[in-house]
């Protein structure tokens, strides 16, 4: 089975805000093959589909962003699953707004639901998709505000750009795509 997590905030206040990107693009994957999402006793609400034959379990940590890497861990332990079968999506100031990246490896990059779930796994070695979201000044409560605000109107029709295609690049993980294929097709 493969493993995609959308990281994201439950509770309404977070909705379709920077930081839920994540939660949003597994929802638009899960709207496209129908899925529903359900409670389970691992932190996170989960829908399993399948996909040209692929058992793929779609999930939605319920633990903030901050604990996100509890939610990880539970499902693999769980499933018998494994760091290889995994890809998160998260959002990503650092990245101009609507670009995607590929990434199988590297630091938290100050993504605390990154760090958490590199401290979970006990490995930074993990396929991500990162969304750019950009940036505001490096003030803090400024940082906080943005990734916490939600899209413009204008800004959405670039979000569900970056949906389609971040749709595409799940479906060519999941056909066995490696990641210079995901990166060569996919980044920037």
């Amino acid at each position: 089975m493969k493993y995609i997590f959308g990281l994201g905030n439950i509770g309404k206040k977070y909705e379709n805000t920077r930081h839920n990107i994540g939660f949003m693009a597994i929802d638009a994957l899960a709207e496209k093959y129908h899925a529903t999402f359900s409670p389970s006793k691992q932190f996170a609400y989960t829908a399993k589909i399948n996909i040209d034959g692929v058992a793929v379990m779609l999930v939605k940590p319920t633990t903030y962003m901050n604990e996100s890497g509890q939610a990880v861990r539970a499902i693999l332990d769980y499933y018998n699953g494994n760091i290889e079968d995994v890809l998160v999506l998260v959002d990503d100031m650092d990245m101009p707004f609507g670009k995607l990246r590929f990434r199988d490896k590297g630091s938290a990059g100050g993504h605390n639901g990154l760090k958490s779930i590199m401290s979970h796994l006990g490995s930074p070695n993990f396929l991500r998709l990162k969304f750019g979201v950009g940036h505001p000044n490096h003030e803090k409560q400024a940082v906080i505000n943005y990734v916490l605000g939600q899209f413009s109107q204008q800004e959405q029709i670039t979000v569900n750009e970056m949906f389609d295609r971040s749709t595409s690049a799940m479906e060519s993980w999941l056909h066995g795509a490696n990641i210079e294929t995901l990166s060569n097709q996919f980044n920037g």
